[in-house]
């Protein structure tokens, strides 16, 4: 299955995000922390150079929380910021603001030697479609600020949002790239929800995810619906059957099937799970990152090197 998906306004709003991100002194980037290397636009890094970063792990508690710790130093390496959040809970807002004064600290100190005093701090909240940015900044600001949805391509165009004296919020659209050359990256964006549903093979993707949580969760199904097995097609039959996922004439409607086993992995019902960690990077070698680990729940743990086996990275 080839994954590509790159709606037309989406090179509208890089062209109007290059122009933007002169106008501010931070990025704030939310990334799925299920999948903080594939949700991140690799194009970010490049239109970003020179400014202050704050990464924000959303939906944190979806995932591995031993993971979420490795991604955390990962990206502290990198020199960002870094919060584990819920934007959708609240939890992590807390931290935000001691964040922003952290990464801006330069600036801040800058502008006092200058004289300049009280200039609001300006951020532009950048990440994938559907990864939370709105519900984010409404959060942030305790207030509907920008409208939000549960799917890819809800936010149109850029928005200012002053929050207070001292920050102001640029949101701006969900920005894929042209063309995955990872296609794992693909289909890890895919499982989150973050390609619009629309153009998938359901059936096909969920194949893959089942394989993936059979290899790396191996409970996850067999807790959830009681289906066990190496096979992924039957175990989507078995999901089909303990559902009552059923055609006329009992024949089974995996398609049902499918779009059930997303909705509860996407909504935390299949456990915490996280579908890649940083094993073959620089962090994971210094840290004695090898083959042949699983990254089964609790497997990652403080002291441990990164997992690094294929089929759970």
């Amino acid at each position: 299955m080839n994954i590509q998906w790159y709606p037309g306004h989406m090179t509208k709003a890089k062209r109007a995000m290059k122009e933007d991100i002169k106008l501010v002194d931070l990025i704030i980037e939310l990334v799925d922390a299920r999948a903080p290397l594939a949700s991140r636009n690799p194009d970010i890094d490049e239109l970003g150079k020179g400014k202050a970063r704050l990464v924000l792990l959303n939906k944190s508690d979806l995932a591995d929380e031993g993971a979420n710790d490795w991604w955390a130093a990962y990206f502290s390496g990198l020199g960002c910021q870094v919060v584990k959040m819920n934007c959708r809970t609240g939890a992590g807002i807390k931290q935000i603001n001691g964040a922003v004064q952290a990464a801006c600290r330069e600036k801040l100190e800058r502008d006092r030697r200058r004289g300049i005093l009280n200039r609001p701090i300006r951020a532009m909240v950048v990440g994938i479609p559907n990864v939370g940015k709105s519900t984010f900044i409404n959060a942030f600001a305790g207030k509907a600020c920008t409208k939000t949805g549960n799917k890819p391509g809800v936010t149109k165009g850029n928005q200012w949002i002053r929050l207070n004296k001292s920050l102001e919020l640029l949101d701006t659209p969900g920005i894929l790239w042209p063309k995955f050359a990872d296609q794992e990256a693909g289909l890890r964006l895919a499982y989150i929800g973050s390609i619009n549903d629309d153009i998938l093979n359901k059936e096909e993707l969920a194949l893959k995810l089942i394989r993936f949580l059979t290899a790396c969760y191996p409970g996850a199904l067999s807790e959830r619906y009681q289906a066990e097995g190496e096979e992924p097609l039957k175990v989507l039959e078995q999901i089909a059957k303990v559902r009552a996922c059923l055609k006329k004439g009992g024949e089974y409607d995996l398609l049902r099937a499918a779009n059930l086993l997303f909705d509860d992995f996407r909504g935390g019902k299949l456990g915490r799970i996280t579908l890649e960690l940083p094993a073959h990077t620089a962090l994971g070698k210094e840290n004695g990152g090898e083959d042949g680990k699983d990254i089964n729940r609790g497997a990652v743990k403080e002291g441990d090197g990164a997992p690094g086996r294929d089929a759970c990275v």
